[in-house]
């Protein structure tokens, strides 16, 4: 599947990937996902979205240490050490597997044969609550109807990527 993208959705999941790894998270999630299409040069996603990739990480951090506070874990000063670099590659979460299946979708209704950073941040919006992307939109104000509508407007092919 990864051969129908372009190389701006290939920049998004490598990203995606490189946000796992920094983070010290061993699977990529759709937060991660999130963060690697913020991370795209021209992409439609910080208009479309209203928040920028440092904002987007920031708040992602917010929602980390409320939800280790929540189960008594106090890491005030305690820093995760990145991932080691490794050979293999990186799992998906099931949540993320399935946001990269939608983006099929998502380029299909678009009437494209590629998938682009757009399909991504698409199929990334249908996600719901408690799916950590969407809670992270949420904790962002981000309207994912308002969003879906900008990102459609600002791509002009109703989402088709180049």
């Amino acid at each position: 599947m990864f051969e129908q993208f372009t190389a701006g959705a290939r920049v998004a999941v490598d990203s995606a990937h490189e946000e796992a790894r920094l983070r010290g998270d061993r699977r990529i999630g759709t937060e991660h996902l999130l963060l690697g299409v913020l991370d795209v040069p021209d992409s439609v996603a910080v208009p479309a979205l209203g928040v920028d990739l440092a904002t987007t990480r920031a708040a992602l951090d917010v929602l980390d240490r409320a939800a280790l506070a929540a189960i008594g874990i106090d890491v005030e000063g305690v820093e995760r050490p990145p991932i080691p670099v490794s050979r293999k590659r990186t799992p998906f979460t099931s949540g993320a597997r399935s946001v990269i299946k939608r983006t099929v979708t998502e380029a299909r209704g678009a009437g494209s044969r590629r998938i682009g950073p757009d399909h991504l941040l698409l199929a990334i919006l249908a996600c719901e609550r408690p799916d950590p992307a969407a809670e992270l939109m949420a904790h962002l104000n981000v309207d994912p109807a308002a969003v879906r509508a900008s990102v459609k407007r600002l791509s002009g092919t109703g989402g088709q990527a180049a």
